[in-house]
């Protein structure tokens, strides 16, 4: 089959879906990426993708600009003539899924979270139902990265339970994020949170623990790594994030295509998120036998059980984010261990990327039916 992928950006595909790409090559499909053009669309081509660059703002909702995607997407879908198109992230689920049901094209979505728009009841998240609601009718699948996403779904009559089914997010390369076996508990503890530099990642309660912490005397080195993203509507201002780091509130590590380093180098990965689909940089940690603190919202709670690879703290609890941070670090180095062995364990149980391959094939084979 001739088969779409449709993403917000190429840094995404290239990042979290060349697995399944592999996969589905090997399968013997033929795979077009349909994304804004970045540095990694070229990578994407090199690995035997045709390409086609699309224009899409992430960032937040333009309705001239949505309805202009909706017509681009109409356009290539229509001159690709594609068999089969696997939409991710908002807009190409809600834009591209019209755009293919026009054309008859069957579409398989993935929500890859909620993000925070369905959070708050109000004039956004009710224009959001109502497109979801009216896109949603027409998928031959849409798969739910977590159950509590499925479940309100269902809930507010957006799809239906028949052709909606969870599974572990994009899943994770257990063979490449692996255990350090030499590592050694830090002579200071080290935390790190990875995330762009956005509101919804708590990354504000991370830096109001952090001085908690500190202003306690507590002697541990907090290290930040990801992008700024200054342009989301929910992004932290420069400003802002120059202060931490010129106050040396925070260690900032810019941004990397390998997190495993800065990974293996830490104690423990943190992210106090306000919601996730599921959250890659925790199964990134677990994976790695790292153990976590993490908020006990939607997609956390899917990797981090409380007490047998984590921690969970309480959403937007700056003071309860520091108490389970404090707890982290002064539990005994073999407890420590035991939450990040625990923590691999669970990922290969249940986040592995096969398992996320196999429903892909076997979506694709019913189709091909």
């Amino acid at each position: 089959m001739k088969v779409a992928i449709v993403l917000n950006t190429s840094w995404n595909v290239y990042n979290f879906r060349m697995g399944l790409i592999k996969a589905l090559q090997k399968a013997g499909h033929e795979i077009v990426v349909i994304s804004p053009y970045d540095q990694y669309s070229e990578k994407i081509i090199d690995a035997g993708c045709e390409y086609h660059k699309v224009k899409m703002d992430s960032r937040g909702a333009n309705p001239i600009k949505d309805t202009a995607l909706l017509f681009e997407l109409f356009f290539k879908y229509r001159k690709i003539k594609p068999d089969v198109i696997l939409h991710y992230t908002i807009k190409p689920n809600i834009y591209g899924t019209i755009a293919s049901t026009l054309l008859g094209i069957p579409a398989v979505n993935n929500v890859c979270g909620l993000g925070t728009v369905f959070l708050n009841e109000n004039l956004v998240s009710k224009i959001a139902g109502w497109m979801y609601r009216i896109a949603f009718r027409y998928p031959k699948k849409v798969f739910f990265q977590n159950s509590d996403d499925l479940d309100l779904f269902v809930r507010k009559q957006l799809i239906k339970s028949s052709v909606s089914e969870v599974i572990p997010g994009s899943g994770i390369n257990v063979s490449h994020f692996t255990p350090d076996n030499n590592h050694k508990k830090n002579d200071r503890f080290t935390f790190l949170l990875i995330s762009r530099l956005i509101h919804d990642k708590g990354i504000l309660e991370y830096i109001e623990a952090i001085k908690s912490m500190r202003s306690e005397g507590i002697n541990a080195r907090f290290q930040l790594l990801g992008a700024k993203d200054i342009k989301h509507k929910r992004g932290i201002d420069e400003a802002i994030i120059d202060d931490w780091i010129s106050n040396n509130t925070v260690e900032y590590l810019g941004k990397t295509d390998d997190v495993r380093p800065f990974i293996h180098n830490a104690d423990c990965i943190v992210l106090p998120s306000y919601r996730e689909g599921t959250p890659r940089t925790l199964l990134e940690a677990a994976s790695s036998a790292k153990p976590i603190v993490a908020t006990d919202v939607p997609g956390c709670k899917n990797v981090v059980e409380h007490k047998y690879n984590g921690l969970l703290c309480e959403l937007k609890d700056s003071g309860d984010l520091a108490r389970k941070m404090t707890e982290m670090m002064n539990l005994d180095e073999h407890v420590i261990r035991k939450l990040g062995i625990n923590g691999r364990k669970k990922v290969e149980r249940e986040f592995s990327e096969s398992f996320v391959i196999d429903k892909y094939l076997s979506c694709l084979n019913d189709l091909q039916k």
